[in-house]
C-alpha cells in the first residue's frame, strides 16, 4: 500500500474507485449498461491520447496549449486529403502536419527562450485559423472508397464491441509506458522537470528532451484526431475546441505535477476516464452544462493540492 500511494496514478486510482462507486449508488441501471460503458470508454481513449501527450510536456515542467488545435487541425487534414492522397497518404500527411507543429513550437521554448504557456497559446489561434483559411469555414466529405479502405476500417472499425480507438489507445500507452519506465528517455525526462539545472549538470540534453516531449504531444493529438475520424468520419472547423482544457486537466488529475518531474501516463489516462465519465453522467442525469464546468474546476484544484501533498508525502519517505 505504501508503494501504491507513492506512485503518481495513486490520486487517479482512488478517483475512479470513488467516481464508481458514486454513480452504482446515484443511478446503477443507467450508469451499468453496455451502451454507455462503450460510448464512455470510445471519448475516453480521445481524450486519453491527448491527456499522455500533455502528461509527457508536463513532466518537463512545461505546458501544451495547443493540443486541441493540433487535434482539428490533424483531422481537417486527414479527412481533406484522403481523396487526393489516398488514406496511407492522408494518415502521413496529417501526422507530419502534426509533427512539424509540435516541433517548432518545441524549438520556439528551447532555442528562442519563450515561456511554453506563450508558444503554445500562439499555436492554438495559429493552427485554428489556418483550418478556417484552409477549409474556407466546410471540410470536404470523407470519400465513400476511403471509408471503406483497409486502413480506415483498421483505425477505426469495431472490434469485441467496442470501437478500435480504445484499443490503439491501449496499446499506445503500453508503448510509451515501457519507454518511461525501461529505457533512459524516460529517467531524462523526469530529470529535466524535476531539476533542470542538475540534469544538465549530468549530461543531460535537456533542450532535446522537451523538443520531443512537444513533438510527441502533437502527433499523439494527431494519431487521435485519425482514429476518432475513422471510426466517424463526420467532421467540422471546430473540430478539437477546448478540447486541451480537458487534456490538461486530465493529465493533473491523474498526478501530474504542473512544476514537473512527477507524473504518470495511466494516472493520465484514468484522468480522461474521470472526465468524461462525469460529463456523461451529468448529461445522463439532466444537468445543466454549467455543472460539468463547476466539477472539472472543482476537481482540478483537488488534484493539484492532492499532488503536491503525496510529492512532499513521498519525498520525506524516500
Amino acid at each position: 500500500m505504501k508503494k501504491l500511494a507513492k506512485s503518481q496514478g495513486f490520486s487517479a486510482i482512488i478517483g475512479v474507485v470513488v467516481m464508481l462507486i458514486a454513480f452504482s449508488v446515484v443511478d446503477f441501471h443507467g450508469w451499468w449498461t453496455v451502451n454507455t460503458i462503450a460510448s464512455v470508454l470510445q471519448f475516453a481513449s480521445i481524450i486519453g491520447f491527448l491527456a499522455m501527450g500533455e502528461a509527457l510536456v508536463i513532466m518537463t515542467g512545461e505546458i501544451d496549449l495547443s493540443v486541441g488545435s493540433v487535434y482539428g487541425l490533424a483531422g481537417v487534414a486527414f479527412v481533406t486529403l484522403g481523396g487526393t492522397l489516398g488514406v496511407p497518404g492522408a494518415v502521413l500527411a496529417a501526422l507530419l502536419i502534426a509533427g512539424a507543429v509540435g516541433l517548432l513550437q518545441g524549438l520556439a521554448v528551447v532555442r528562442g527562450g519563450i515561456p511554453s504557456m506563450i508558444v503554445t497559446l500562439g499555436g492554438l489561434f495559429t493552427a485554428r485559423g489556418i483550418i478556417y483559411v484552409w477549409t474556407g469555414g466546410t471540410v470536404r466529405a470523407f470519400p465513400e472508397e476511403a471509408r471503406a479502405y483497409w486502413l480506415t476500417r483498421l483505425l477505426g472499425g469495431n472490434f469485441l464491441g467496442l470501437d478500435a480507438p480504445f484499443f490503439w489507445m491501449l496499446i499506445v500507452l503500453g508503448l510509451l509506458s515501457l519507454v518511461m519506465l525501461k529505457m533512459r528517455f524516460g529517467n531524462r525526462l523526469l530529470a529535466t522537470g524535476g531539476n533542470l539545472a542538475s540534469a544538465q549538470s549530468r549530461g543531460v540534453r535537456t533542450g532535446r528532451i522537451k523538443v520531443a516531449t512537444f513533438t510527441l504531444s502533437a502527433l499523439l493529438a494527431g494519431f487521435s484526431a485519425i482514429v476518432t475520424l475513422s471510426n466517424d468520419p463526420q467532421t467540422h472547423v471546430t473540430l478539437g475546441e477546448l478540447m486541451e482544457l480537458e487534456a490538461v486537466s486530465a493529465a493533473v488529475i491523474g498526478g501530474c505535477l504542473l512544476s514537473g518531474g512527477r507524473g504518470s501516463l495511466l494516472g493520465a489516462v484514468l484522468g480522461a476516464l474521470i472526465v468524461v465519465s462525469f460529463r456523461y453522467e451529468l448529461i445522463a442525469l439532466g444537468a445543466p452544462s454549467a455543472w460539468y464546468q463547476t466539477f472539472v474546476g472543482i476537481v482540478l484544484i483537488i488534484a493539484v493540492i492532492a499532488n503536491q501533498n503525496l510529492a512532499r508525502w513521498a519525498v520525506q519517505k524516500t
